[in-house]
């Protein structure tokens, strides 16, 4: 029975022995079929090497029947979500959207909107917290954090019980709201470090810009031009370009900005690092009385971590576990099972959820 390096091991090999923690817990049992997502928990429980069947000493049956298993797996890998096929679409549409763009060109709208719709229609496989872009690289994203900002917005707008006819044009506020961007140096966005203040100050432009692009299209209301030039105001009238306050502030630029801010914290860009979705949801909080709208963060908190159940998480101390009980008043601070352990994020203040693997 071979034993064979997780770092190396493929899909459909099934386990010879069971995979035991280092807490001398189950983790797998013997026979199961290894999968894509099972990798990543083995790579995540720090799991070096397992057991798996000899393919020499099988029965001709079990030899076969291992084969049509192998296959199944390898064709459910080859069978991609329509989500992520639509998502892809989506991408590609946006980098020509941002082209004409920054030529002056119209923008196809019924395209954009079309595509969403297409997207939207699967929606139920984005979640907030877990969702991460395949085949990403730094230069997209602009791209990838637009349509992740779409979705998020349409999701928050939904939670928060906006009226049916706002929803797509509230997606469309989100899918466009950096339009502006497609006028800024691209040095100045690819540039690894930190920013000096004048290049600060050339990107907030892209706010201004956004609005020159959209204010003459038909096709989007004005509460979707408002976004481009609002979703960096803020409540207090600390935000950019106007400092205009919380009243003059479109609905739509209030939830596009929590949106925003939550999808550019979670990802990756040239001068910063990526931070724990539950991190940025806890400054989210914080920061919600006086900048952002504390009904709608209170909102977004509130129904992205329903889902948390049975999600797999790395804590601040690199131990991984698993989520099983979320605290409706600490909803950031769930109850983490390591290895049979329970911590109690609530309590133990010192430790937070550092990233979110995905679920088990």
């Amino acid at each position: 029975m071979p034993t064979i390096a997780v770092s190396q091991l493929k899909y459909g090999e099934k386990l010879g022995d069971p995979v035991i923690t280092k807490l001398g817990n189950v983790l797998f049992h013997k026979g199961r079929v290894i999968n894509e997502r099972d990798i990543e928990i083995l790579k995540a429980f720090l799991i070096p090497s397992v057991y798996i069947e000899s393919k020499n000493g099988a029965e001709p049956e079990a030899a076969a029947e291992e084969t049509k298993v192998k296959e199944a797996v390898t064709a459910s890998a080859a069978s991609v979500p329509p989500f992520y096929i639509e998502y892809q679409n989506m991408l590609k549409l946006l980098k020509r959207v941002f082209l004409l763009a920054n030529g002056g060109q119209p923008l196809p709208i019924m395209d954009l909107r079309n595509g969403l719709e297409a997207l939207i229609q699967h929606i139920e496989t984005y979640k907030v917290l877990t969702f991460t872009p395949k085949n990403r690289n730094l230069q997209d994203y602009i791209y990838h954090k637009s349509i992740m900002v779409s979705l998020t917005a349409y999701s928050l707008a939904r939670w928060h019980g906006m009226p049916q006819k706002d929803l797509m044009q509230i997606a469309l506020a989100g899918l466009l709201h950096d339009i502006g961007v497609a006028k800024t140096d691209p040095a100045i966005l690819e540039k690894k470090g930190r920013l000096s203040q004048e290049e600060m100050d050339e990107i907030k432009q892209h706010t201004l810009a956004g609005y020159q692009i959209l204010k003459n299209i038909s096709g989007i209301n004005e509460g979707v031009k408002l976004t481009a030039v609002q979703h960096h105001e803020r409540e207090d009238g600390s935000g950019y370009p106007l400092g205009v306050k919380g009243d003059k502030i479109h609905i739509y630029a209030k939830i596009v900005a929590i949106a925003d801010i939550y999808n550019a914290m979670t990802n990756e860009r040239f001068h910063k690092t990526a931070m724990s979705p539950y991190l940025v949801l806890e400054q989210l909080f914080t920061e919600s009385f006086g900048k952002v709208d504390p009904t709608l963060v209170q909102v977004f908190i509130h129904k992205s971590t329903q889902i948390s159940n049975g999600t797999l998480v790395k804590l601040s101390d690199n131990r991984v576990g698993e989520i099983v009980f979320s605290d409706r008043s600490y909803p950031t601070r769930p109850w983490v099972n390591v290895n049979g352990t329970i911590v109690n994020l609530a309590t133990e203040r010192s430790l937070f959820i550092e990233d979110v693997i995905g679920h088990v």
